[in-house]
């Protein structure tokens, strides 16, 4: 066990990259798809089945921690690893873009934003100092600067005012967050499509000096073509020797497009919450459970998977239970949707060793265009 939080690059394949994480909570293997337990659970999910899925990591919320049950309960009930029951490694973010897209009546100033409660209309404020003491009571390992992230499109003076706001709340992050021997401080780089912008933004970062590096801002409706010309250069702006952490993606082809694009970690609620409505990803595609041409289908899901829907019931089974509403329809494509995602990593991490990675994208990408199996 390692004292120290620590990136050790394994080998690279074009820009795409594989390696560990070290933490003094074990070793996050890269790229990395972090599932999102946005209230201290992955929802439908057991953590000990989360880890059976393959992740090494998971993502908590600090906008919905702090509301409830708050950061200091939790603080004293031992900390967020033993309160939910996951002994890995913890990536909390700093609760800046929920801010933004959840809460009432939000003032943003130099200092920070303050906000009503989404959840009860209560009064509450976020600087970079508070959202960095949530995290040291919460305890994560990897710990996200408190930055603000304007919803595309904007205009450039918007993008360029708000980028460099965020710029001096990192700084301010830096110094809150101190010395903390076994935790790490990721900086985010904002400047939305704008390649000049995204630039400063790094070299501002850099200056800073982080333990790893996220590009943030993207996901948040520029579409997958704009995300992916803005990841053909704003990886490159990164030190090499630091995780690249690309937030809130995304679909499978999202998730593939940034690796090849030099991304290491990645996190999304699309795996769980699709679960939930029935949605299902597979290697030939997505799969809508509800559909009545599943009803009466023996066969899994994916032939080829090992997960425990595919393994123990019938697409059939899996459509009458969600039909019927039972909580096991959620908790077995959640399984199954966060089971097939890792798989996705596990195959980048393998062929990238192997200096293979352009015949996997390619046999991911001919697969996909398959489409589901005809209907019987």
């Amino acid at each position: 066990m390692t004292q120290r939080f620590s990136f050790e690059l394994k080998a690279t394949d074009g820009k795409a990259r594989t390696g560990v994480i070290h933490t003094p909570r074990g070793e996050v293997r890269t790229p990395a798809f972090m599932p999102v337990g946005t209230a201290a659970t992955v929802k439908a999910m057991m953590p000990e089945s989360v880890r059976a899925t393959g992740a090494d990591i998971l993502l908590g919320n600090t906008y919905h921690l702090m509301l409830r049950p708050t950061a200091e309960r939790i603080d004293r009930l031992g900390g967020l690893h033993k309160f939910m029951n996951w002994e890995r490694p913890i990536l909390t973010d700093s609760g800046g873009f929920q801010v933004m897209s959840l809460a009432g009546l939000r003032k943003l100033t130099e200092k920070g934003v303050t906000f009503k409660s989404h959840i009860d209309g209560s009064k509450h404020e976020l600087t970079p100092e508070r959202s960095m003491e949530i995290q040291r009571l919460l305890g994560s390992d990897i710990v996200m600067c408190f930055d603000e992230c304007p919803a595309l499109p904007a205009d450039r003076d918007r993008i360029a005012e708000s980028m460099r706001l965020s710029m001096r709340w990192a700084e301010r992050s830096r110094e809150a967050f101190g010395d903390r021997p076994g935790h790490a401080l990721f900086g985010i780089m904002q400047g939305g499509l704008e390649r000049d912008l995204r630039e400063e933004s790094a070299e501002a970062l850099k200056a800073i000096g982080f333990e790893g590096y996220a590009v943030g801002g993207l996901a948040v409706g520029e579409g997958q073509e704009a995300m992916f010309d803005c990841l053909n250069y704003a990886p490159d702006f990164l030190p090499t020797d630091k995780p690249r952490y690309l937030m809130g993606v995304g679909k499978p082809d999202d998730i593939v497009g940034a690796v090849a694009r030099g991304i290491d970690m990645m996190d999304c609620v699309l795996p769980s919450r699709s679960g939930r409505t029935g949605q299902v990803f597979t290697r030939r595609g997505v799969v809508n459970i509800k559909n009545a041409r599943h009803a009466d289908d023996p066969r899994p899901l994916d032939e080829q998977c090992t997960c425990p829907a595919c393994s123990n019931y019938s697409r059939a089974y899996l459509h009458h239970v969600f039909r019927a509403n039972e909580m096991i329809s959620g908790m077995l494509l959640t399984w199954h949707n966060l089971h097939y995602f890792q798989e996705i990593m596990q195959g980048m991490r393998d062929a990238i060793a192997a200096g293979a990675f352009e015949a996997w994208q390619a046999e991911f990408h001919a697969q996909r265009a398959q489409g589901d199996n005809e209907p019987l």
